[in-house]
Parts: structure tokens; C-alpha cells; sequence
């Protein structure tokens, strides 16, 4: 990789990496706790990786944005993502399981990453991907 290689196209490598594991723990159709808990921190490793591969893409054209729902906003006014309020409820709910844990909000945001987040995080990862 060359000093010219902009952030972004950087990061987008790490996300990547982020992605396939997600989409690979994802297809676990009956996982243990140990599975679960995995699957949630493939998440939180996706979506950060997710927003501030998109912050970075947004630099490079020129828009300066400091924090995760900043770039979420500014990412759909540019349309990388498609559904920014399912972005804002990936981001209010990976903050949630950073600060607090129980066994029912676990088991639902496990559903809502496996149906609707891994869907959302896959869509900025091709879009990015068709970018490079």
C-alpha cells in the first residue's frame, strides 16, 4: 500500500475483514452464549469500523464530520447509506449493549443483527467496495 492510498481505502481493509467475519458468525443458525456474545462484538466492530470508513470517504470529497451520528447524517445526504434511521438505531443500540447487559436486550439486538444490521452494514460495504 503507498503513502498516497487515501484513509479511507485504509480502513475500508479493516472493515472489510469486519464484515466477512459478521456475515460469517451470522450464519451460525443455533449459537451458544459464547457465539452470541461474539456475533454482537462482530457487530460493534463492524459498525465502527462502518462509520468511520464512511467519515474517512466523506473527507476525501471535501466534508468534515466528528462524530459517529454526524457521519451517519451526512453519509445518506450523500447516499453511501440508504436508510439512515436504521443507522441511527444500529448506533443507539450498540451504545445501549456497550453500557448495559441483559439477556433480553442481547437476544433482541442479536435478531436485529442478524435481519436488519448485517443487510444495512453489507450495503455500505459494496457500496465502498464499488468505489475503490
Amino acid at each position: 500500500m503507498s503513502i498516497e492510498t487515501s484513509r479511507w481505502k485504509q480502513r475500508y481493509i479493516n472493515f472489510e475483514k469486519a464484515v466477512k467475519n459478521l456475515e460469517m458468525a451470522c450464519m451460525i443458525s443455533t449459537p451458544t452464549v459464547v457465539e452470541r456474545a461474539g456475533i454482537i462484538q462482530f457487530f460493534h466492530l463492524a459498525f465502527e469500523l462502518g462509520w468511520k470508513t464512511m467519515k474517512d470517504y466523506l473527507f476525501d470529497g471535501g466534508i468534515i464530520v466528528n462524530s459517529p451520528r454526524e457521519a451517519i447524517k451526512q453519509a445518506f445526504s450523500a447516499g453511501i447509506i440508504t436508510d439512515g434511521h436504521k443507522w441511527i438505531e444500529m448506533l443507539e443500540n450498540r451504545n445501549s449493549l456497550t453500557h448495559t447487559y441483559d439477556d433480553e436486550h442481547a437476544a433482541d439486538s442479536l435478531n436485529k443483527i442478524r435481519t436488519e444490521y448485517l443487510t444495512e452494514i453489507t450495503q455500505v460495504y459494496k457500496y465502498l467496495r464499488s468505489k475503490l
